[in-house]
C-alpha cells in the first residue's frame, strides 16, 4: 500500500518532498483534517482489513475468542504519519517490518484515525452491537481511550504477554486516571501542549503564558488556540490558577468566558486544528498553543520558532494502544505493544514521530541515533518539565457532552 494513498495530492506531495530533506517537516496532527475519513475508508478496503465479523453474541470483552494462534495476522489502525518510514522507500516502515519478520505476524497497517470523535462514530455501532470492528489494535487519545474502556468496549490485556511493557513503561505513565493500573491500554506516545511563538514575529519578545496570548496588545490578531477542548481549556484553567485535574463546572465556564472576551476583542486570529504550523513557521501567527512534537519538527528548519512551558504548567496526555471488544487477535496485538516497549524500537519510533517517548531506556538508545533528539525535552522531558505536566480530569458522559457543546459554540464549530 502506498503511504500517501488517500491523501489530497498537494498534501501528499508536500509530505513526499519533506522525506527527501532528511527529516519529516510535517506531523501526523497536521494532516488529521487533510486526510478525509472517506478516503481512509476506501484505503481500509484496499489494504485488506476485513469488515466487521457480524458476531452479535454480546459476550463480555474478556470472553472474546482469541484466534491469534491459528491466524498470524494483526489489523492495526493508527493516525496518519504516526510511525517511522524508510526515507528512501516510503512503502517501508522499518520497525514494523522488523516486527513482522521476528514475530511471523503479518500486520495490516492502516491510517484511518483522523479525529477521535469521528473515529468513535465510525466504530461505535459495531461495538454497541457486540460486533468485531475489523481492527485488533487502535491508537486513541487518552480521553477517548477512557471512554471506550468505561463503556466496556476494550479487552483487558494480559501482563504475561507484555514483559517489556510492564517493565519499561516509565513511572509517570503508570498512574492513568482513565485506565487505573494500565489494565486495558499502553501509551504509543506522550503528548504535551505548550506555548509556542515565532521570535521574529514577536520582535524578540518571549511569549511564555496564556495570559500573554489572551491579553498582550502587541500580539492582537496574530494568536491562535487549538480546537482540541482539553488542551485549550486545560491550559487556560492552569493560567487562571485552577488545577486542570480538579476543576468544577463553574471553573470550566469561567475559562470559556475568558477566552470569549479575547475572541470578542479580536485578540485571537482563529482556533486551529493541525494547520497552525505553516502560519507559526511563516510568522503570520506570532504565538499560539502548540503540540510539542510539531514544535520539535519546526525547529529543525526554523530557528525563530521557540516554545515555553508556562510557569503554571502544561497539558500532558497520551495516545494509547488498546484492543477493541470482539477483536480476533488480542495476543498478536499484545505482541506488537510489547515489541515497541523495547528501548531500541521505541527510540527509532520517537526519532521519527518526535513525540514524548514513554519507554525507559529509550533515551540512551536515542543517543546512538540523534544526540540532539536525545537532549530534546519535548521528547525526553527532564525532571523540571515532568513536574509541570498536568492532565485534564476525567469527565462523565453527561459532563463531556455539556463541555463539548459549550466549547464548540466558543470556537464556532
Amino acid at each position: 500500500m502506498d503511504l500517501f494513498e488517500g491523501l489530497p495530492e498537494p498534501v501528499a506531495k508536500a509530505w513526499e518532498r519533506s522525506l527527501t530533506t532528511g527529516r519529516a517537516a510535517m506531523s501526523r496532527r497536521r494532516l488529521l483534517r487533510a486526510a478525509s475519513l472517506a478516503a481512509a475508508g476506501s484505503t481500509l478496503a484496499a489494504c485488506g482489513i476485513p469488515p466487521a465479523a457480524g458476531d452479535k453474541s454480546g459476550t463480555a470483552p474478556e470472553d472474546a475468542p482469541d484466534h491469534s494462534r491459528e491466524e498470524k495476522v494483526l489489523n492495526f489502525a493508527n493516525w496518519p504519519l504516526y510511525i517511522d518510514v524508510d526515507e528512501k522507500n516510503k512503502k517501508k516502515r522499518p520497525t514494523l517490518d522488523r516486527f513482522e519478520r521476528e514475530s511471523g505476524i503479518k500486520v495490516k497497517y492502516i491510517e484511518d484515525i483522523n479525529d477521535n470523535n469521528e473515529f468513535y462514530g465510525k466504530i461505535k455501532p459495531q461495538l454497541a452491537a457486540g460486533q468485531d470492528t475489523g481492527r485488533d489494535l487502535v491508537c486513541l487519545t487518552d480521553w477517548m481511550a477512557g471512554r471506550i474502556i468505561r463503556q466496556g468496549w476494550a479487552q483487558r490485556l494480559d501482563p504475561a504477554n507484555l514483559p517489556h511493557a510492564v517493565t519499561n513503561l516509565e513511572d509517570r505513565f503508570r498512574a492513568a486516571a482513565h485506565d487505573p493500573g494500565r489494565q486495558y491500554s499502553y501509551p504509543w506516545a506522550g503528548t504535551a501542549c505548550v506555548v509556542a511563538y515565532n521570535k521574529k514575529a514577536t520582535k524578540g519578545k518571549k511569549v511564555t503564558s496564556v495570559t500573554q496570548l489572551l491579553e498582550d496588545e502587541s500580539l492582537k490578531g496574530r494568536i491562535s488556540m487549538l480546537t482540541e477542548m482539553t488542551d485549550t481549556i486545560g491550559l487556560t484553567l492552569l493560567d487562571m490558577g485552577v488545577d486542570s485535574e480538579h476543576f468544577s463546572a463553574d471553573d470550566f465556564d469561567a475559562a470559556v468566558a475568558r477566552i470569549q472576551k479575547a475572541v470578542d476583542r479580536r485578540q485571537l486570529r482563529r482556533f486551529s486544528g493541525n494547520d497552525y504550523m505553516d502560519e507559526l513557521n511563516s510568522g503570520d501567527i506570532a504565538a499560539c498553543l502548540a503540540w510539542a512534537g510539531d514544535v520539535v519538527q519546526l525547529q529543525f528548519d526554523n530557528p525563530d520558532v521557540e516554545f515555553a512551558v508556562p510557569d503554571q504548567g502544561y497539558l500532558f496526555g497520551t495516545d494509547d494502544l488498546l484492543v477493541p471488544a470482539k477483536a480476533r487477535h488480542r495476543s498478536n496485538a499484545e505482541a506488537l505493544i510489547d515489541y515497541y516497549y523495547q528501548p531500541k524500537e521505541a527510540a527509532e519510533l520517537a526519532a521519527w514521530v518526535n513525540y514524548i517517548c514513554p519507554v525507559t531506556g529509550a533515551q540512551a538508545e536515542m543517543e546512538k541515533i540523534d544526540k540532539e533528539l536525545a537532549d530534546a525535552p519535548l521528547i525526553f522531558p527532564d525532571a523540571r518539565m515532568i513536574a509541570k505536566g498536568k492532565n485534564f480530569r476525567p469527565m462523565s458522559a453527561k459532563e463531556e457532552a455539556r463541555f463539548e457543546e459549550k466549547f464548540s459554540k466558543l470556537i464556532g464549530a
